[in-house]
């Protein structure tokens, strides 16, 4: 039954089928055989979906889209360049921190990536630093869209876990910022190397007058995560007061957003929470398959007679996770892979918390290997390069978030909550 499985949903997907028709149909392939009444499918679907944490996630992403596409990422622009632009390559460093601070908006890696590009790149070319570098560094940066919170691949995986959503964010913060810190480090190595310029003196009148216009953007994440770790309300009420306040900002303070853009950012919004959610509903029905037959288990009991040692297998499991993440959508990702990597995570008593962390972080590293790199296809939509050559540039950021991620996944310690 897991060869019928695994091998149908492979060549589905090989034959160009979407990944929720290909997860519906291996499933089906299996429950027929198993003479299983196909009534299943469709009561396993409903149950995938039933729940009250799977609100936050087409909240999220339309309260990302609402911001990146709006005037707020220009203003936190702005106001990072008033900080860091004088430095050598201080951009580099604008681009990143504001790719961190949207993250702790967006939830979303494209979303991050689209509306930092959107605003740096043309200024970057302008002032004399490489094109193609520079996608690259903000389609890296972009990445950690999906770690610091709130994350959509978060909040899923926590559904499936039976994990704390609370407990997940709170852990993302201190990972994505190290991923912040390596990406700023490898950038300013480059701006010394190809000697890119230093942008505008440092002055406290510019720094008050766009910290002023920025402010608006800078309190969002504060109202989200502050509301959510004081325990004010859940993610999911999160989600919706995100929407609420994203809107308000946007016809009211930055006035940069009318009904025919707001219904246009709508649409948007629901095609691509309609496309995880569908995911979702697909996978109600092979996360059955797996637990009826005990594939997982079958898996990890196969894993722990190869090996016993953690270290061995947390190596095995890390490799996977970066293999998927170069053919898989994130969230397509974490709905297929968590329910089969459980039982051996539990079996090696390692926290679901982090490797929860770790799952997001690897499978994040994805948005930037191709061929299913969405950050570097919403680079090369921006700049108009070819993704060749921007996937050329990408790989000192690649190496060093792979680093980071093994750091992650074999000194916890040094992350506090994940032990």
């Amino acid at each position: 039954m897991a060869a019928l499985l695994f091998i149908g949903f492979i060549v589905l997907l090989v034959l160009g089928v979407p990944v929720a028709f290909s997860i519906a149909l291996s499933s089906v392939a299996v429950m027929a055989k198993g003479d299983v009444p196909l009534l299943m499918m469709v009561q396993r679907m409903f149950t995938a979906t039933d729940s009250f944490s799977l609100i936050a996630v087409p909240f999220f992403i339309f309260a990302g889209d609402l911001m990146a596409k709006g005037k707020v990422s220009k203003v936190l622009v702005e106001f990072a360049e008033a900080m860091l632009g004088m430095i050598k390559g201080g951009l580099s460093i604008v681009a990143v921190l504001a790719g961190m601070f949207f993250a702790a908006i967006s939830g979303s890696g494209a979303a991050t990536t689209a509306a930092v590009g959107a605003t740096l790149i043309p200024e970057l070319k302008k002032r004399g630093y490489d094109e193609a570098r520079s996608a690259a560094l903000i389609a890296a940066a972009g990445t950690i869209g999906v770690v610091i919170p709130p994350s959509v691949p978060m909040v899923l995986y926590a559904v499936i876990a039976e994990e704390s959503v609370n407990t997940l964010f709170k852990n993302g913060f201190v990972p994505g910022v190290l991923m912040g810190v390596i990406l700023i480090g490898i950038s300013l190595f480059e701006a010394a190397k190809y000697n890119y310029p230093k942008g505008t003196a440092f002055s406290l009148k510019n720094v008050g007058k766009t910290f002023l216009k920025a402010i608006w953007g800078i309190l969002m994440p504060l109202i989200i995560l502050g509301g959510i770790f004081s325990g004010y309300f859940t993610p999911s009420e999160a989600a919706d007061v995100a929407v609420i306040y994203a809107i308000l900002v946007s016809i009211f303070v930055y006035r940069d957003m009318g009904p025919k853009e707001l219904y246009t950012i709508m649409k948007g919004s629901a095609k691509t929470s309609a496309v995880i959610m569908i995911i979702i509903a697909c996978s109600g029905p092979f996360g059955w398959v797996l637990a009826n037959w005990k594939i997982p288990e079958a898996i990890a009991g196969s894993v722990l007679g190869v090996s016993s040692n953690p270290y061995m297998i947390m190596l095995m499991i890390a490799v996977i996770i970066l293999i998927a993440g170069v053919f898989m959508e994130t969230s397509s990702a974490i709905i297929i892979l968590t329910p089969v990597f459980l039982p051996l995570v539990k079996a090696m008593n390692i926290s679901l918390v982090h490797f929860g962390i770790v799952f997001v972080v690897g499978i994040a590293i994805g948005m930037i290997t191709p061929p299913v790199a969405i950050n570097l296809f919403v680079a090369s939509g921006i700049t108009g390069l070819p993704i060749e050559k921007i996937a050329k540039s990408v790989v000192p950021y690649l190496l060093g978030l792979i680093a980071v991620f093994f750091l992650i996944l074999y000194v916890p310690m040094l992350f506090p909550g994940l032990m």
